[in-house]
């Protein structure tokens, strides 16, 4: 359907987008089962949290490590074997569950997931143009958060105690390899190495180096251990996938009208308010002990609405600081900041929720937040605003899923013109 609703011009890009989708449903899918599963056979909180952190660990490694891959077999079969990777680590998932073997092939996955969307967004890049490059990026978001959400929900329509949602998983992630292997597009230019340079980072914008890693920790936090709080006060398994999906889909939401006031006054202003609300409605949960489904969907809908727009937001700040030339630069420095955090999240969540109750996990993700807010306002009072002339346009990046630095080339300020 998809085909008949995009312009001709946007035809050559169908078969990526279709295999994004696949791609964005078998992880979504994956990722929220491992947690049911897990918590179901009595898994360890720590084993449960580090299932994030190997992923994001992974995820890092990917980012830093894949483009060399890539280089030396190309992007077809290194999509290939990137996608062959996240089935077949599916489908062993559901054969062996283990705590220890799953955390070990949750870094493959990251790994081979950092591959994949990179080699994707840089098929995608090439296909742009500077006329559509914000529109190309723009469909691109659409189907991931849409394939994401969807992929979420269709634990509703199994059992997590046994294989077939582990199967449907390598299912989806198979059914990613058909588009990209008979499309006729053609290959992209070889990927670039992703570098960190924290003290360039620093000197640029010291609040979005911090915010970054902090949303990470919150980030992963949730990420990962979401279904475990929903499993442990006793949701159903509808009701942590209804409550997963109404985050990432309230985070989404919530982009523009955050962008667009950021982008009338103060980011750090913006920053500050958003990191105060995500704490203060993740204390509200902690407080409350909501135990209605409905109530817990409301409320973390809430706090994902406005914990999902800081990474977006600390990484405009940044280069309202940067120079033209240096976007690619200090996002892909920002992005591996975000991952890190995401590694340690996971780990802060799962010693609180260990030590105390499940809301607890709240505690762990406002204590983030909270750290970010105070940062903030403290780096009001010592940097001078950037006037509005000088601003970089906001622009949406995916904080509810992995973003790797070639999604960052489909800005249209890092086209050919801008380079």
């Amino acid at each position: 359907m998809l085909g008949y609703l995009l312009p001709l011009g946007y035809r050559p890009i169908l078969s990526l987008l279709r295999g994004t989708g696949f791609l964005l449903a078998a992880t979504g899918l994956h990722a929220l089962l491992l947690p049911l599963r897990g918590q179901a056979e009595g898994f360890s909180t720590a084993s449960l949290g580090l299932l994030g952190t190997a992923w994001a660990g992974g995820f890092v490694a990917g980012c830093i490590l894949a483009p060399r891959l890539v280089r030396q077999i190309g992007h077809v079969r290194a999509f290939g074997t990137f996608a062959a990777s996240g089935a077949i680590i599916a489908l062993l998932t559901g054969l062996m569950v283990d705590q220890y073997v799953w955390i070990v092939l949750r870094a493959f996955t990251g790994f081979a997931m950092a591959g994949a969307y990179m080699i994707i967004e840089s098929w995608l890049n090439e296909k742009a143009t500077n006329e559509n490059r914000g529109t190309v990026f723009g469909l691109y978001m659409i189907v991931s958060y849409a394939s994401l959400v969807a992929g979420q929900m269709i634990v509703v329509l199994g059992d997590v105690r046994n294989a077939g949602l582990f199967m449907v998983a390598g299912i989806f992630f198979c059914l990613a390899l058909i588009p990209t292997a008979v499309s006729s597009a053609a290959t992209p230019k070889p990927l670039e190495d992703v570098a960190l340079d924290l003290k360039g980072l620093y000197g640029t914008s010291p609040l979005a180096l911090i915010g970054c890693f902090l949303t990470g920790v919150a980030n992963g936090a949730w990420g990962t251990l979401g279904a475990v709080y929903g499993a442990r006060i006793g949701i159903s398994n509808t009701g942590i996938a209804v409550m997963a999906s109404a985050v990432v889909l309230a985070g989404a939401a919530l982009q523009f009208p955050v962008g667009r006031l950021s982008d009338i006054t103060d980011r750090r202003h913006v920053l500050a308010g958003a990191a105060a609300g995500a704490a203060a409605f993740a204390l509200l949960v902690f407080v409350l002990q909501p135990r209605s489904a409905a109530l817990v969907i409301v409320t973390t809908a809430a706090y994902g609405a406005l914990a999902y727009t800081l990474y977006s937001v600390a990484v405009a700040h940044a280069n309202d600081h940067a120079r033209p030339d240096e976007f690619v630069k200090v996002s892909s420095g920002l992005l591996l900041l975000y991952g890190f955090g995401t590694m340690v999240g996971p780990v802060l969540g799962a010693v609180v929720m260990a030590k105390m109750r499940p809301e607890s996990l709240f505690l762990a993700t406002a204590l983030a937040h909270t750290l970010l807010a105070a940062c903030a306002l403290a780096r009001i009072g010592s940097r001078a605003p950037v006037s509005q002339a000088a601003k970089e346009a906001f622009r949406t990046l995916p904080a509810e899923r992995a973003a790797t630095p070639e999604s960052l080339r489909l800005d249209p300020r890092t086209g050919p013109a801008a380079e």
